[in-house]
């Protein structure tokens, strides 16, 4: 069986986030083409669809990390603010826009609440499963040495 371990973050995030905006589970807010994700961030995001790439890397980040809650998970989405000739500070992410995210991924039934934060469920597991397998078999169909993996 592939693990989302074995497969490159980029195909996986892209391709997960494909899969959400086409089923349209995840509602895209209003407030989304105006808001910078963090502190640390001088711009709103470029890509348009960047809500949808958000919530597959969170997917990603809590098959990989287990149980994640809402302060830990905008700590992996920060970054250091600009404070001119002043010493660096590292700041969190945007934390409305990770609880946005997991009650819009708790209603769709890739995330359920634990006491110790938020998991995958069995069908976040499936999907993410399911995606690395077939991102495999595409890179295998390019390069003979990812059938290993299959």
């Amino acid at each position: 069986m592939v693990s989302v371990k074995y497969v490159p973050s980029d195909l996986l995030i892209n391709y997960v986030s494909e899969k959400l905006k086409n089923e349209k589970k995840i509602a895209e807010p209003d407030w989304s083409k105006y808001v910078k994700t963090g502190i640390s961030r001088e711009k709103s995001p470029v890509n348009r669809d960047w809500i949808y790439v958000r919530a597959a890397a969170m997917l990603r980040k809590l098959y990989i990390n287990g149980n994640l809650g809402i302060s830990r998970m905008s700590s992996e989405y920060g970054g250091k603010v600009d404070r001119g000739s002043k010493r660096y500070h590292a700041s969190q992410g945007s934390r409305s826009i990770v609880r946005y995210l997991f009650h819009e991924l708790e209603k769709a039934g890739y995330v359920q609440k634990t006491p110790k934060g938020r998991s995958l469920s069995p069908e976040g597991m499936s999907l993410l499963d399911n995606a690395s397998k077939d991102i495999i078999k595409q890179l295998a169909e390019k390069d003979p040495a990812f059938q290993k993996f299959i």
